[in-house]
C-alpha cells in the first residue's frame, strides 16, 4: 500500500470549503493517512500556499506526531502529541486559507512526511526553515493533498 494522505471534506484538487478558511471557522479539516514506509517513527506536516503574492505562505507546521497516530482530528491537534511551528500569520497552529480579496484562486498543499526518528529536536514554535532542515535528514516518505480556495467562495 502506498503512503497516502486524504481529506474527506474536499476532493483532491477541489475547492476547500469556506468553514476551513479565514472566512469561516478557520479550523483545519480532518486529515487521515495510511501506508507509511516501514520504520516510520513519527510524522511531520507542512501546509502552504505557493501562490501567495510575496512567495510561499506557511499556514500550518507540525512535527513529532507519533507513528501510531494516523489522523489529525477536529481542531488540528494530533492525538497523543506533536509540536506546532510558527506559521506566517505569526502564531502556532493552523491558519486557514486567506488569499487576498482580489487574488484569484490559490492552491493549498498539505504535505505529510514520514520520518525515521521519533523526535526532530525542534522547539515548539520553530519556523519552517528549521523544520525543512530537519526533514532533509529524516524524511523517509512523503504524501501530499492539494485543495484550492478563492475569497468569496461558499
Amino acid at each position: 500500500m502506498a503512503f497516502r494522505l486524504r481529506i474527506d471534506d474536499f476532493a483532491e484538487g477541489g475547492a476547500i470549503p469556506r468553514e476551513f478558511t479565514c472566512e469561516g471557522k478557520d479550523e483545519p479539516p480532518v486529515l487521515r493517512w495510511e501506508g507509511e514506509p516501514e520504520g516510520t517513527r513519527s510524522f511531520a506536516l507542512i501546509m502552504d500556499d505557493p501562490d501567495a503574492p510575496g512567495g510561499t505562505w506557511n499556514h500550518w507546521l507540525l512535527w513529532d506526531i507519533p507513528a501510531e497516530v494516523h489522523s489529525l482530528g477536529d481542531g488540528g491537534e494530533a492525538e497523543g502529541g506533536g509540536l506546532s511551528g510558527t506559521n506566517d500569520f505569526g502564531r502556532r497552529g493552523y491558519g486557514g486559507p486567506c488569499p487576498p480579496a482580489k487574488g484569484g484562486t490559490h492552491r493549498y498543499f498539505f504535505r505529510l512526511f514520514a520520518l525515521d526518528t521519533a523526535r526532530l529536536g525542534l522547539a515548539q514554535g520553530a519556523q519552517r526553515g528549521a523544520l525543512e532542515k530537519a526533514l532533509r535528514k529524516h524524511a523517509v516518505g512523503e504524501s501530499a493533498y492539494m485543495g484550492r480556495y478563492q475569497r468569496g467562495w461558499r
